[in-house]
């Protein structure tokens, strides 16, 4: 990893301009990556933008550089931009920028933590054992000899904050706790970054996870417990989707629970599902590959066409 990094460094310090990309829809792991990749490249004089297909989520707006975040992608027509920093994304069209990298000489530097990365870079900084994407980040920094300031600090915690649910899942590890300890020390605002991502529920949004969680089923053949969310329910409780975050995490709590699954309705007749488990002989990585999705081998997602119906009966017919 050092010996990559450092080639990474050197091709960043010669490249003109650059984009990072995290992926659509962004999590505070792809948010933190990109702003703390956006924050080195400041101190580098680097001229660089943060591009997403999709706004940040606003419950996100604490962290720094996150309001400098732009959603037109005419930014890729400027061949000024030579090079594209692409964050926690397992693959180009689950980043979104597909469609305006594809046959361009720009280089491609992919930097990720998911099992699934297809390894589409030029440079592929992947590693499957960190806990998120900012844990790389932050043993890019440290190879190269950057300082960590207050702010990239900030970031990198919020990434291995959320990632790890708060350092309760199974992607905490050693590693983690003593990067965020680090952190930590270099001025990482820890109470900002938990009371930002754990303590915001708001009434609506915890009236709705109740009727989420009204509706778990277990299927006692596959050991799938599961549950739905619809459109109508955004409706119904007046709150956006980013609300039911965290519910498919929450499901991991369950005991004696083989696989936990919510699958949520989208526009244009789509449903996006996560799968989370803590069994270790089960890989749903696996399950989300089988409908072009990807992730962890204990936490993986998906999107794909039907009804919340047809994709869970699809889900077991493949079980």
């Amino acid at each position: 990893m050092r010996l990559l990094s450092q080639k990474i460094h050197q091709h960043i310090k010669q490249a003109s301009r650059v984009i990072v990309a995290p992926h659509q829809n962004p999590d505070g792991d792809a948010i933190g990556a990109a702003t703390a990749f956006h924050e080195y490249l400041i101190g580098l004089n680097k001229d660089a933008v943060i591009f997403c297909v999709t706004p940040a989520n606003e419950k996100l707006h604490f962290v720094p550089h996150s309001d400098k975040i732009i959603t037109d992608p005419a930014i890729f027509n400027d061949l000024t931009f030579d090079t594209v920093v692409v964050v926690d994304s397992g693959d180009l069209r689950y980043n979104g920028i597909a469609p305006f990298v594809e046959n361009t000489n720009r280089t491609i530097i992919n930097i990720d933590h998911h099992a699934t990365n297809e390894h589409y870079g030029h440079f592929n900084l992947v590693l499957p054992t960190a806990a998120s994407t900012t844990e790389i980040l932050y043993h890019y920094f440290r190879h190269n000899g950057i300082r960590i300031n207050q702010k990239m600090a900030t970031s990198l915690l919020t990434g291995l904050t959320t990632d790890t649910g708060n350092f309760t899942n199974a992607a905490t590890s050693s590693a983690a706790l003593n990067a965020s300890g680090e952190l930590i020390r270099s001025g990482g605002n820890m109470n900002l970054v938990t009371s930002e991502t754990l303590k915001n529920k708001s009434i609506d949004a915890l009236r709705l996870w109740g009727a989420v969680l009204g509706r778990l089923e277990k299927d006692l053949r596959t050991g799938i417990t599961h549950t739905y969310l619809t459109l109508q329910d955004l409706e119904d409780y007046n709150v956006p989707d980013t609300e039911s975050e965290g519910i498919a995490n929450f499901l991991n709590n369950l005991e004696d629970n083989r696989i936990a699954l919510i699958l949520k309705e989208l526009p244009g007749g789509l449903v996006k599902g996560n799968f989370r488990t803590t069994k270790d002989d089960v890989d749903v990585s696996v399950l989300a590959k089988k409908f072009n999705g990807g992730g962890h081998k204990k936490a993986a997602g998906f999107t794909a066409d039907g009804t919340i119906e047809e994709v869970l009966k699809k889900i077991f017919s493949l079980l």
